[in-house]
């Protein structure tokens, strides 16, 4: 595997969860891959679980590990060509790039939507400069359409807990006092989408996902409904999609968040969220701290599945 910014890249979903659990069960049986071997890690956004996570990832590895954070630790980098260069970004990301790659041998790129043009973020310019112009294989850390890692992990956790072959999976757009991307639910969609299981997206009007992403899926707009019978829920918050109001803050109705009278009506599912959380804004507190909350275990996961990512990419070098 050259590079991973989305679910074709994984290859067939069997093989990749069972290498996971492979992986999971001796994480350092794979030292050799990563000797005298350097991931860059560059963040235009902030991080806990990704940076950490895939840190470790590549420390169960044998790599060595670069952190760049670009807004505290870099010159301010102007991603735009035919930009005059008179404000206060020093340097292009066209010269940062190549410069990078020749520090390293994988590069990690996390740079989320600006969530004003939708064109130029489905675009992926950021991730797609670098795939294009650092001469390293490059993984996605989170970029404005996906979260493949994360996506990824919630999948490892599914097979871990699921207990029927055909579980049913409903992501249910939650509140949030803050306009997010797109993301992670466009990912997990993905995902979901690529397997077998009975997948449903609800949501209130307005917030429908890119078509490409929905697929297959089910759209349900009464949330109850949805959770019918639902053996997994996936609450997160997404701001709209559509013209004219993307990137914008439709609803911040609180009907919406997942309180233990809406998991009464799944078949006593568990609750998943990519973290971090606003707690009665998403999910109640004892939803969240209740023994059918798996975020946790969810959460380790984000080392297992960049490690089978890094892993992958090691062999190919």
């Amino acid at each position: 595997m050259r590079n991973f910014t989305n679910v074709k890249d994984i290859g067939p979903l069997d093989l990749a969860v069972k290498e996971a659990l492979e992986v999971k069960a001796n994480r350092f049986a794979y030292q050799h891959l990563g000797k005298n071997k350097t991931l860059m890690m560059i963040f235009f956004n902030s991080s806990l679980r990704t940076r950490l996570s895939t840190q470790k990832a590549a420390m169960n590895l044998g790599m060595n590990v670069i952190v760049l954070d670009v807004n505290q630790g870099a010159w301010k980098l102007e991603t735009e060509r035919g930009v005059i260069m008179d404000g206060d970004k020093a340097e292009h990301l066209l010269e940062a790039i190549p410069v990078m790659g020749s520090y390293c041998d994988v590069i990690g790129v996390r740079a989320f939507a600006g969530l004003k043009n939708k064109a130029e973020d489905y675009e992926e310019r950021v991730i797609n400069q670098f795939i294009r112009y650092s001469g390293r294989p490059v993984f996605s850390m989170e970029a404005a359409t996906r979260h493949p890692l994360q996506s990824f992990a919630d999948l490892i956790t599914i097979e871990e807990f699921k207990t029927k072959e055909r579980p049913k999976v409903v992501m249910t757009w939650a509140p949030h006092p803050s306009a997010l991307p797109q993301a992670v639910p466009n990912s997990f969609a993905e995902w979901m989408n690529a397997t077998d299981y009975d997948f449903v997206i609800t949501h209130p009007h307005g917030y429908e996902l890119a078509p490409e992403f929905v697929g297959k899926a089910r759209v349900e707009y009464d949330q109850r409904k949805a959770l019918e019978g639902a053996d997994f829920v996936y609450a997160k918050n997404w701001s709209a999609f559509a013209d004219p109001n993307y990137g914008k803050i439709l609803s911040k109705d609180r009907d919406w968040t997942v309180d233990t009278e809406k998991m009464a009506l799944t078949d006593n599912a568990f609750f998943m969220h990519c973290l971090p959380v606003r707690r009665n804004m998403i999910v109640t507190d004892d939803v969240i701290e209740s023994e059918r909350s798996i975020v946790i275990p969810e959460a380790a996961n984000r080392e297992i599945s960049a490690q089978v990512v890094l892993k992958r990419i090691l062999e190919s070098l």
